[in-house]
């Protein structure tokens, strides 16, 4: 079945089984390898994507649920300037160790400061409940999602 969207701006047309998991398509079919495989469950975060602005786990959202949406990958996050923001604030941190939990870090902080531009740490902490690092770079993830906040503003 086909199913068309637009992906970071672009209309594109993918055939594949509705049912797929989206990740799939756009790592396999679109290439963009950004979102990353984690769980597989939606328990860590490693492939949020937004879909219409929202942040969805690409491993358990068909990809039917995308059919005439926006979908927008890390590969799209420097688009706008929240998502520069983010990208500049992550790499003046340091934030990133192994960065494998980066990209639905980054794509779920970009939700977060879109709904509330001036977040507190208890919105901070419930935007990014989801998300895991097994490195443990919590502290410079929101110190970076505050930064990131301030120079918005």
């Amino acid at each position: 079945m086909t199913t068309r969207c637009q992906v970071n701006g672009r209309a594109v047309e993918v055939n594949a089984d509705p049912s797929t998991p989206l990740l799939w398509v756009l790592r396999d079919e679109l290439g963009l390898t950004g979102t990353k495989y984690g769980c597989g469950a939606a328990l860590c975060g490693a492939c949020t994507v937004h879909v219409d602005g929202d942040p969805v786990r690409a491993c358990i959202t068909p990809t039917e649920f995308a059919a005439g949406k926006r979908v927008r990958t890390i590969e799209g996050a420097g688009d706008d300037r929240i998502g520069r923001a983010l990208q500049a604030a992550w790499i003046a941190l340091d934030v990133p160790q192994c960065g494998y939990c980066q990209c639905g870090q980054i794509m779920s902080a970009a939700a977060l400061l879109r709904t509330h531009p001036r977040p507190n740490d208890a919105q901070i902490d419930e935007a990014m409940a989801g998300n895991l690092c097994r490195c443990g770079t919590y502290d410079r993830i929101r110190a970076a999602i505050r930064q990131a906040a301030q120079s918005l503003a």
